[in-house]
């Protein structure tokens, strides 16, 4: 058990906010992500935003949360709020049973959840904080909610510019052969 793990440990790690979202133009189609990071007993702010060429924006709300947690530098006590019921309930209510029957539907099931590579993902960047997930109503004037929603729009939109990954050029082109 890590320093994290223990109610002692867990006093002292810094609280952070980390405020997430994604967008897709399209889905599937050009995506984007964005994350902010407010440390409030500093005053600091940190943010970011990445798109993809092909993608759902479940994935994009996912890849918020997780690019949001591995830009952690230490264990920290984590915020996170978001407008994605998928996420924040995923979060809270899901992911611990997923992980537990092998990221399948359930520990009867040999089909994987939705998603299973990103939820993976999200519990390695969730491991050494403590993460508490609140879902907070989109496009209802929460100034970080719309920032991210700005960064994230941005993102897609630079996105659509990307080229496809290989595997949809090549389904592509053989359209047209």
């Amino acid at each position: 058990m890590n320093e994290a793990e223990t109610p002692e440990g867990r006093d002292r790690l810094p609280r952070v906010d980390l405020y997430t979202d994604g967008a897709c133009s399209g889905n599937p189609g050009p995506g984007g992500w964005a994350w902010i990071l407010e440390h409030p007993a500093s005053g600091k702010v940190r943010s970011d935003s990445g798109g993809e060429r092909l993608t759902t924006n479940n994935r994009m709300e996912l890849l918020a949360v997780i690019r949001g947690l591995e830009a952690l530098q230490r264990p920290s006590r984590v915020h996170l709020y978001s407008d994605s019921d998928y996420v924040t309930a995923g979060i809270n209510d899901r992911m611990a049973s997923h992980q537990a029957a092998g990221w399948r539907r359930s520990f009867r099931s040999s089909k994987k959840i939705k998603n299973a590579d990103l939820w993976k993902r999200l519990s390695e960047a969730a491991r050494p904080h403590e993460l508490t997930a609140t879902h907070i109503e989109g496009h209802s004037g929460h100034p970080q909610n719309e920032r991210c929603d700005q960064l994230a729009v941005e993102a897609a939109r630079e996105a659509a510019n990307l080229p496809l990954p290989e595997a949809e050029q090549a389904e592509q082109s053989s359209l047209f052969e």
